[in-house]
């Protein structure tokens, strides 16, 4: 947990200058400061005036502070502005002579600019890779105070896919470190050999030498189990030449080790520490998992020797109404309802996740695919998808920075990351194949008269040796697909051989022949689940995986009844901002399984029916007229559309979660279940038992007349029923607003996250999800207002509001704490209902 009160003493303890050289006297100023609290932001308009200062925290993201605008702003990222920003903070620093002092920003969004006491430190034009700079010699000497500045560039507001926030959205750090110390990044943690009795810990660390002089002194690493109880240690000498940096190599074990898995994330601490004449004078933790991970071209995925699929789904960065710039909170909630259908792995698309996320999936058990770009040499149009279409300003994106910035971006990203057990793939693009347009008129999919097909659902028009000979006679253009991901394999196989490198290929039978595959361990097919088998047959010594996919019942279906695909990732786990060209007031996309205020939908509950082995059951209706059903000549309801389910797409059909209908208005019930046979029931009475095999959709299905009253499924497996059950009920007029939280007691550390849900409901308690209102919240207590939302891709009413109208009866409120304990009263309001209210109890931070 971030302790800012901690923060203040460790600034505090640096306070003091002497011109000592020796480290021997140095205490251990080993700092990792939270260096969030106590900036000022503003804002720059087009004309060059800036707004007042204003005191903000970090992360912070400006764009999802104004209003969507369909005007000025750009579906690609949400119709949320950009601009120019300017942050600030001033703060205490004098280091002693035997000390450096580094600032560590894990993501700014984009094209940021850093100078300290009025002179430019560096730049950093990707707004999705960690970077630091060496800030001693800007530092005051003669006064007891420093002026840090930040220039954020974001006026090319529709300059990646899809929304990515503005400003400095993640978190930023403060470190002071003895002149012998480690650098940054500099401990690298693995497990190369896992028994069942023990476990190879290697350490391998980098000690930089400052001092003009050479320097003698012992590194030690203990390994400290989850418990804290150390396990055990290693100690070696060192020697540095002065102004130098060496490396050195550590060997530990660990007894009985306990591994980390999806279902049980059990993680150890490696305490790295230099001590000079026995003092310890810098130290390093590092967090990390003892486990394997292996791929096989045949019986796919390996954990821990264990073969398992990977459920795994895609996540943008934002957050919904935080925008960019998300609370540890908001991604637990999120991150624990995906987890609860089953998914166990994430694929970060397209670009770096944040280290705040990658350790919550260390904590919470999620495999991940961290990707590197979404562009490499050529741009894609980030209005329309696939290579650019259209060139202007604001879509200027990292392809202008690709040449000059990619090989310190991807190495840094995986410095940064690579201590993460989570991580088992590094990705080094996302469809790049767009960007090179051979690529795509070599599989024969496109502008190719002689054929009719389907590029989703058909196998490549052209044989391997066709597509081999297009691209041996194509005009070469200036930029080669395979020699730039030999390039980024390479560099990233220079810093970690343990993960597996992945590419998400949109045209593979392209990629296969193009050099492409050859650099990657796992070649990702984006959305060609119809060519796994053409995949495997030709290339019979790759392995091949999805890498996004739909989320619908016929992607997971392929992956099941291959042995040799490891899994897939669902395009996505939560809706999200952006991807929206022309689509106003639609801000977002809707392919989620979660919607935008990570309320569950339909496929959520399809997925996990299929993710687990838990019971499951989940009611949903619409009126057969709006339903994609007709009623066969047995009166059943079947797909108007034969078989459509086989092709269905992103976005799931219209389903209700009430029973609110005209009287004996025909309706269609679905139940989204795992159980071998369910038992329908309308006021307890029977419409029939069914089973699952006779569906091949997996959605079991009844032609119901409405009446009012309660539906209720009973589900049975292996023919006895089980406790899990699900009913909607008709729900009768408006008469309250009900309050629920997740989280009702905070600490007062300024992190802390509760979410507020606003449900109507009848005076029974029963939830109205077909009426909507607008609801007032009020706050009495010290918490900040971060925002509410309803979950609606069409929703733009501004974020940062305490007033919304439902969408399904329901709206979201989330705050955060502040620093002052105490209850905050929350209420909510809605003209001719009777108020909920609910008490937060903020406690101090221990």
């Amino acid at each position: 947990m971030k302790n800012y009160l901690l923060c203040l003493m460790l600034i505090g303890c640096l306070l003091t200058s002497c011109n000592n050289d020796n480290p021997s006297k140095s205490r251990l100023t080993q700092v990792s400061t939270d260096f969030n609290f106590d900036w000022q932001f503003q804002l720059v308009d087009t004309t060059g005036n800036t707004a007042e200062w204003k005191n903000v925290r970090l992360p912070h993201d400006w764009s999802v502070e104004a209003s969507f605008d369909s005007i000025n702003g750009e579906g690609a990222t949400g119709y949320l502005p950009g601009g120019t920003g300017l942050y600030q903070k001033k703060f205490p620093l004098q280091l002693k002579s035997d000390e450096k002092a580094y600032i560590l920003f894990d993501g700014v969004y984009n094209n940021s600019e850093v100078f300290l006491n009025g002179e430019k430190v560096g730049v950093h034009p990707y707004g999705y890779s960690p970077f630091y700079f060496d800030i001693s010699s800007y530092l005051n000497l003669e006064k007891d105070s420093n002026l840090i500045e930040v220039k954020v560039d974001r006026t090319r507001y529709a300059d990646s896919r899809w929304y990515t926030g503005s400003g400095i959205y993640r978190d930023v750090k403060l470190l002071v470190k003895n002149k012998l110390h480690i650098p940054i990044w500099g401990v690298f943690v693995t497990t190369p050999k896992i028994e069942e009795k023990t476990a190879e810990v290697s350490v391998s660390v980098q000690i930089k030498n400052d001092f003009s002089e050479d320097k003698k002194a012992e590194l030690r690493t203990e390994i400290y189990n989850q418990e804290g109880q150390k396990v055990n240690e290693d100690i070696i000498s060192i020697e540095t030449r002065g102004n130098s940096q060496t490396s050195a190599l550590q060997s530990v074990s660990i007894e009985n080790p306990v591994l980390w898995d999806v279902d049980n994330p059990y993680r150890y601490k490696a305490v790295t520490s230099i001590l000079y004449d026995g003092e310890i004078i810098d130290q390093q933790e590092t967090v990390f998992g003892v486990r394997s991970i292996r791929f096989d071209a045949d019986e796919g995925f390996f954990l821990n020797g264990k073969n398992r699929k990977i459920k795994g789904v895609c996540l943008h960065h934002d957050g919904g109404l935080v925008g960019a710039a998300v609370p540890d909170d908001v991604w637990r909630r999120r991150l624990g309802k995906l987890k609860e259908a089953g998914c166990n792995a994430i694929r970060i698309s397209h670009n770096p996740g944040s280290q705040a996320f990658l350790d919550l999936c260390d904590e919470m058990g999620f495999l991940v695919q961290d990707e590197f770009f979404d562009e490499w040499d050529n741009p894609k149009d980030k209005r329309k998808n696939m290579n650019e279409q259209s060139v202007d300003y604001i879509t200027r994106g990292y392809t202008e920075h690709f040449q000059e910035w990619a090989e310190k971006d991807l190495k840094n990203t995986v410095l940064a990351h690579r201590n993460h057990p989570s991580i088992i793939q590094w990705s080094i693009g996302n469809e790049i194949e767009w960007t090179y347009p051979r690529n795509a008129e070599a599989t024969g999919f496109f502008n190719n008269m002689e054929w009719q097909g389907n590029y989703f659902f058909s196998e490549p028009p052209y044989s391997v040796e066709q597509i081999k000979e297009k691209l041996n006679t194509l005009p070469k253009e200036k930029y080669d697909i395979g020699e730039t991901a030999k390039k980024l394999a390479k560099w990233t196989r220079e810093l970690d051989t343990t993960r597996y490198i992945t590419a998400n290929c949109i045209l593979p039978s392209a990629s296969h022949l193009s050099g492409y595959a050859d650099v990657l361990d796992v070649v990702g097919y984006s959305y060609r689940r119809v060519i796994y088998d053409y995949g495997h047959k030709n290339y019979p010594n790759k392995v091949i995986m999805g890498t996004e996919n739909l989320p619908q019942w016929h992607e997971w279906k392929a992956v099941m009844e291959r042995p040799f695909i490891s899994g897939l990732f669902l395009w996505t786990g939560i809706d999200y901002m952006g991807e929206s060209n022309g689509g106003w007031p639609k801000k977002g996309t809707q392919s989620g399984l979660l919607n935008q205020a990570g309320f569950e939908k339909t496929p959520y509950h399809m997925m996990k029916t299929l993710w687990n082995d838990a019971p499951h059951l989940h009611l949903t209706t619409q009126s057969l007229e709006k339903s994609i059903y007709k009623l066969n000549g047995a009166g059943e309801p079947v797909e108007k559309k034969e078989n459509g389910w086989e092709k269905a797409l992103w976005f799931w059909h219209e389903t209700n979660e009430h029973w609110n209908y005209s009287a004996n208005e025909s309706t269609v019930v679905e139940v989204y279940s795992n159980c071998d046979e369910v038992e329908l029931f309308l006021n307890d009475t029977s419409f029939g038992r069914k089973k699952l095999d006779n569906f091949a959709d997996h959605i079991y299905k009844w032609s119901v007349p409405f009446a009012e009253g309660e539906l209720k499924a009973e589900g049975y497996i292996d023919g006895k029923k089980v406790d899990a059950i699900a009913q909607l009920k008709t729900a009768k007029e408006p008469h309250a607003v009900q309050l629920s939280v997740d989280k009702s007691e905070l600490s007062a550390n300024a992190y802390d996250v509760a979410h507020i849900v606003a449900q109507i409901i009848d005076l029974d308690g029963n939830p109205l999800r077909n009426v909507d209102s607008k609801i007032s919240f009020s706050i009495s207590g010290d918490v900040k207002l971060l925002g509410v939302d309803n979950g609606s891709a069409r929703n733009v009413q501004d974020y940062q509001s305490t007033e919304i109208v439902t969408d399904k009866g329901r709206c979201l409120l989330v705050v955060q704490s502040n620093f002052d304990a105490g209850d905050v009263t929350i209420s909510a309001e809605s003209e001719g209902l009777k108020t909920g209210e609910l008490i937060l109890k903020i406690k101090a931070d221990k």
